[in-house]
């Protein structure tokens, strides 16, 4: 704790001196000032003089969603560590502060330097989910940087996206310089030396943007053009210039071993959505959900060695202070140290009075015993996702998850103390019957069952299990075999919410059993600008003009708003998201090389249809096309002692 104290003080100093771009009056008057101050424990400070490049990264939502980002802290540590690059962040101010700013013209600005983001070299925005997408037009809007890249002069700072929106970045061409598809960590050296090179030789932001596109892994939008089609599909899509490559490949990882891993994580002085310490233990998913695009994109799996978990989460808890630490993975139960990780974890966190969070557990025995170790079972909640109410459906999304044994485990948790589950549900997958809807109800009443079967009636804290039962609705997304699928109009989504919750109504232990549904509207929304094209900037941008941002935020969503401006533009949702796609037509995201390639995402879409489910990594190699990046899960032996070459794909 000392150690924290001294860190404070010096950050004190550091800070000091610092001008902040709001006033007192102004801080007083907004919600949870410290959102824009910065000064944060860990937060770097360096002399502008004495750096080359000054970045600017955005989380283009509120501060306390950024903040909980661990891509964020990932590449701030990156940039930060290079001696002639300074790295600040910057996020969307809440509605309170925007209307400030707009009505005393105060630019958005950085939190660290607090100086002005239209000043710096590079504005960088994370894209981690497209209802953000008319938030990244008021960072731009507020930043004082032109709207559309085409109108950026010399001295506007080069604005580059990044993350899993990137892997369809159409919808948004018009508003970024760059797009980088893939992993942060592979290629930004080289942008920022290609950058110091052009403005040294004054070759002008149009040349640099033009010897950018033929890095691996960016993507210059300025630099390529589309054809459509008289039914409005794409016809070609194609560089303007030679030497501007035709296909991007992401850019990936392979040795998680040998980049540095934020160990100084900045620390808020507020709480966070996510207010602990982060240890990533792996990327990537052996599972093949077919839904899941981030298990697509991040393939192939790749493992951070254990000892440097270890050392990594003794210097995350003494630099920070934080009383939890959490495992971050898609799956973390298919880390295969994941034992002698959790029990280190286990014995270190117990002597420093440090909670661990352990999220993406499959239930099972291990499982269970390691979570009666670090819950207080009687405040926690066992949480799963079937995904599915039925067999068949569950093998339609190679879910690989049984109801004997989604029974079995729960029946271990019920004997271990624990009596809130927790379920997470999709509805409007593809090939859906009613009788699918109605397995989800039935599955709930089989879990409530078994807890009375289970747990003797002297041993019931509170006399009734709480099982909470809540339904997403399915959105297809790229690069998933889903991609194809047709999305479920807002009315089927209801009528099938309706559905679920009539079916839980009629069980008999529905008294156990509570329902929670998404909203429809945001979901249709969400599908079109995930499959969406180039077309959809126009419908962005008179979005935002009309008043539309934070669509994230239900309070601030309008759905009439934008199917009001679709229709402007002559366009409709039933385009982008209520018809299934022709196997053979060319969607708008076909110029990226994920990784897996789209034969087969194709055979994953048939096998689906037929009800066939496929292996999961471990156990099979798929042919998906990640082992030619040459590490990973692909060459490792396998259940049956194999290992996957190359030239086996």
């Amino acid at each position: 704790m000392q150690q924290l104290c001294d860190a404070h003080t010096e950050a004190e100093d550091i800070f000091s001196g610092r001008k902040l771009a709001l006033d007192d009056d102004i801080l007083m008057s907004v919600e949870k000032p410290a959102r824009y101050i910065g000064g944060e424990y860990n937060a770097v400070m360096k002399d502008p003089a004495k750096v080359s490049i000054r970045f600017a990264f955005c989380f283009p939502d509120v501060y306390e969603i950024g903040m909980s980002h661990l891509g964020l802290q990932i590449l701030y540590d990156t940039f930060n560590a290079m001696e002639d690059v300074w790295c600040e962040r910057t996020f969307s101010p809440w509605v309170d502060l925007d209307a400030i700013m707009r009505k005393e013209h105060i630019p958005l600005f950085a939190l660290e330097s607090q100086d002005p983001i239209g000043e710096f070299d590079f504005l960088g925005i994370t894209i981690q989910y497209e209802m953000c997408y008319t938030n990244i037009l008021q960072v731009l809007d507020l930043a004082q940087i032109p709207i559309l890249a085409a109108e950026r002069g010399e001295d506007c700072p080069i604005v580059i996206g990044g993350g899993p929106c990137t892997y369809n970045p159409e919808p948004l061409a018009d508003f970024f310089d760059i797009f980088y598809i893939g992993e942060g960590e592979t290629r930004y050296r080289e942008l920022f030396a290609l950058y110091e090179e052009c403005r040294e030789r004054k070759l002008g932001r149009v040349e640099f943007l033009r010897r950018a596109a033929k890095l691996p892994g960016l993507y210059v939008p300025r630099f390529y053009d589309v054809e459509y089609k008289e039914d409005g599909t794409i016809g070609r899509f194609f560089p303007l210039e030679d030497g501007i490559p035709a296909v991007i490949q992401k850019e990936i990882v392979m040795d998680m071993t040998h980049i540095t891993y934020p160990t100084k994580p900045v620390v808020p002085f507020i709480k966070v959505t996510q207010d602990r310490g982060v240890l990533e233990i792996q990327r990537g998913c052996i599972r093949g959900c077919r839904f899941c695009q981030a298990g697509q994109l991040y393939r192939p799996v790749r493992e951070r060695d254990v000892e440097d978990l270890k050392n990594y989460a003794l210097e995350i808890l003494k630099n920070t202070g934080h009383e939890e630490l959490s495992l971050s993975s898609l799956s973390s139960s298919d880390y295969s140290r994941l034992p002698e990780l959790v029990n280190f974890l286990i014995d270190e966190c117990g002597r420093q009075h440090v909670n661990i969070s352990l999220p993406s557990l499959r239930i099972d025995a291990f499982s269970l015993d390691v979570m009666s170790k670090i819950q207080d079972v009687k405040k926690s909640s066992l949480t799963f996702a079937p995904e599915a109410g039925s067999q068949r459906l569950r093998n339609v999304i190679n879910k690989g998850l049984t109801e004997e044994v989604i029974l079995k485990g729960t029946g271990l948790a019920f004997e271990g103390g624990w009596s809130r589950v927790k379920l997470y549900f999709m509805l409007g997958l593809p090939t859906e019957t009613p009788e699918d809807i109605r397995g989800i109800a039935e599955l709930c009443n089989k879990i409530a069952a078994l807890y009375f079967d289970t747990v003797p009636k002297e041993k019931r804290n509170g006399g009734r299990v709480q099982i909470v039962a809540s339904t997403s609705f399915f959105v297809p997304k790229p690069f998933t075999p889903f991609q194809w699928a047709a999305q479920c109009t807002k009315e089927d989504f209801l009528e099938k919410a309706y559905q679920t919750r009539t079916a839980i109504s009629e069980q008999l232990n529905q008294k156990s059993i509570k329902y929670n549904w998404h909203e429809a509207d945001a979901s249709v929304m969400e599908g079109v600008l995930a499959r969406g094209d180039r077309r959809l900037c126009r419908v962005i941008r008179r979005v935002y003009e009309k008043g539309g941002f934070y669509d994230a935020w239900g309070e601030y969503y309008d759905n009439d708003r934008w199917l009001e401006t679709l229709a402007e533009c002559g366009l409709s949702a039933d385009f982008y998201s209520h018809r299934e796609r022709p196997l053979d037509e060319i969607l708008p995201w076909d110029f990226i090389d994920c990784g897996v390639t789209k034969a087969f995402l194709r055979s994953e879409w048939e096998k689906a249809q037929q009800e066939a489910i496929s292996a999961n990594c471990r156990e099979k190699c798929q042919g998906c096309g990640a082992a030619r990046f040459g590490g990973g899960i692909c060459f490792e032996p396998r259940n049956d002692q194999t290992a996957v070459s190359v030239h086996s794909i």
